[in-house]
C-alpha cells in the first residue's frame, strides 16, 4: 500500500484508517471508563464493512456475526457490551465472551479468527498481562492474515509494549462538531488518536470523527481535546 507521505493532496485528504486494508490486526490503546477504545473499534469495524461493499463481488450486505471478547479485568473496568448503545446494523449480531483470565481471552479471540463464518473480532483486554507478548501478539496477527477475519484489540489501561500489530493507536476522546440542526444534541463520535506504529503508514495524530457512517481523519486541533469523560452512548449508526 503506498504510503501517506507519498500521497498526492487530494489522495491525503481522503485517506482514512484501514482504507483498503481487507484483513487488519490493530491494537487501540485507551484509558478506562470513558468507551474511547471500544467505542473506536466499532467505527474502525464499520468503516471495514463499508469499505467491503465496495467490492463488486460483494453483492449483498456482510450479515454475518461478530465476536466480542473480554477478560475479567477488562469487564471490571469498563463493563460489558450495552446492546442497545451499538450501532444497529450490529446489535443482533453481537457474539459476547465473557473470559476469566488473559489466558482464556486470548484462546478465545485467535478461535474466533479461525471462524471465517464471523465478520471480525473485538478483543479486550487490560494492561499488560504476562500471556500478551510478543509471540501470542504475533500469533494473532498470523491467525488474521491466514484467516481473513479482521481484529480489533482494545488495550484498555495498558501501556505500550511490544505487538505485531500492523497498527497500533493511542486515542481518546475528542471534542464532537456541533449537530447542523440541532445544536443542542450529541454530535457524531470523535477521537483524538495518535498512530504510533504502522507498518504501511508513518506516525501521525489525528482528530477522528464517524460523520455518515464513515470514518474521517482531520489534523488535530488543542480545542477538540476533551478533558472530562461524559456518558454518551456507543451507538455510531
Amino acid at each position: 500500500m503506498t504510503a501517506l507521505h507519498s500521497l498526492s493532496a487530494a489522495q491525503a485528504a481522503q485517506w482514512r484508517p484501514g482504507l483498503g486494508q481487507p484483513a487488519l490486526h490493530a491494537e487501540v490503546f485507551a484509558p478506562a471508563g470513558d468507551g474511547a477504545g471500544a467505542a473506536l473499534a466499532l467505527a474502525f469495524a464499520q468503516d471495514h464493512l463499508r469499505d467491503a461493499l465496495r467490492d463488486p463481488a460483494a453483492d449483498t450486505p456482510d450479515e454475518r456475526s461478530w465476536l466480542w471478547v473480554q477478560d475479567k479485568a477488562a469487564i471490571r473496568l469498563s463493563g460489558r457490551p450495552y446492546r442497545p448503545g451499538l450501532p444497529r446494523e450490529l446489535r443482533h449480531r453481537l457474539v459476547h465472551v465473557s473470559a476469566a483470565s488473559p489466558e482464556d481471552a486470548l484462546f478465545a479471540i485467535e478461535e474466533g479468527l479461525r471462524c471465517r463464518d464471523l465478520a471480525f473480532v473485538i478483543g479486550e483486554i487490560a494492561g499488560n498481562p504476562r500471556s500478551l507478548d510478543f509471540t501470542a501478539s504475533r500469533r494473532l496477527s498470523l491467525a488474521v492474515e491466514r484467516h481473513g477475519v479482521p481484529l480489533w484489540l482494545i488495550r484498555t489501561q495498558a501501556g505500550r509494549d511490544l505487538g505485531s500489530a500492523r497498527m497500533r493507536w493511542q486515542a481518546k476522546s475528542a471534542r464532537s462538531s456541533l449537530p447542523q440542526r440541532n445544536p443542542r444534541a450529541p454530535g457524531e463520535p470523535a477521537w483524538h488518536a495518535e498512530l504510533f506504529r504502522a507498518r504501511n503508514h508513518p506516525p501521525g495524530e489525528w482528530i477522528l470523527r464517524h460523520e455518515g457512517g464513515a470514518l474521517k481523519a482531520c489534523p488535530p486541533h488543542p480545542v477538540d481535546l476533551v478533558h472530562q469523560p461524559g456518558d454518551r452512548s456507543l451507538a455510531t449508526g
